[in-house]
């Protein structure tokens, strides 16, 4: 089984998105297509970003892959050559209070509007990493692993994920027991550890339901917006 994954990996990771959704797109008439790619969504602390990136026709970029086959690294040595080979990108950035205060589905909408309105362009079609539309407007083609075979997203992903990953490292300075550096917020076992003996940070989001399971007497979760926040508990 181990042997299994890691081939299923080394397949994707040696495998290149292509433009065949914006190709499509573009010949019927579409000419602004914008790859839209979230990332925090399962994380416990820090903020929900989505990427947007508007990718040009007739120039590629070295190496282009999903964020999540590449080493911290290498997105990082990429995060230049992309932004300045887009035509235009963007991010839409909520906080951790907002993913608390509106719930996960309505932090996702509010996201990618934000994103699609610092473009500085109006998009025609989305093309959207998953299979759940949270942009609207009928103009969205939603596609599974859309980060690992769509240029448009691919790229989205990588400016996200850098981008988010920069924020939790200057966080990390702040709160050092909790390894922000290493996990971005996101669970694991030295985050839960530092979560039951210190209690939350300020960057925490209260809402998650790994606030049941903190021993601290006095610290409770907050009543979220919407139940989708349980969903990511990883206990």
């Amino acid at each position: 089984m181990a042997g299994s994954v890691r081939q299923l990996r080394a397949g994707l990771r040696n495998s290149s998105p292509t433009l065949a959704n914006e190709k499509e797109l573009w010949a019927e008439g579409h000419s602004i297509v914008v790859g839209l790619d979230e990332v925090g969504r399962g994380a416990w602390a820090g903020p929900l970003v989505i990427g947007a990136a508007v990718v040009p026709k007739d120039r590629r970029v070295y190496k282009l892959r999903d964020s999540k086959m590449l080493t911290e690294a290498e997105r990082e040595s990429m995060f230049d050559r992309v932004a300045e080979w887009c035509d235009a990108w963007s991010l839409g950035i909520v906080t951790h209070e907002e993913c608390d205060d509106l719930g996960m589905s309505a932090a996702l909408r509010l996201a990618a509007s934000r994103a699609i309105a610092s473009l500085g362009v109006v998009p025609e079609r989305v093309l959207l990493d998953g299979s759940h539309d949270f942009v609207g407007g009928g103009i969205t083609k939603t596609i599974v692993k859309g980060d690992a075979t769509c240029v448009s997203i691919a790229a989205a992903s990588i400016l996200a994920k850098v981008s988010r990953d920069r924020m939790m490292r200057a966080e990390a300075e702040n709160f050092p027991a909790f390894d922000f550096h290493r996990n971005k917020g996101y669970p694991c076992p030295r985050h839960r550890m530092a979560l039951s003996a210190m209690g939350p940070t300020t960057i925490h989001r209260r809402s998650w339901s790994y606030m049941d399971d903190l021993p601290w007497s006095g610290i409770h979760r907050s009543d979220p917006a919407s139940a989708q926040a349980s969903l990511f508990n990883a206990g």
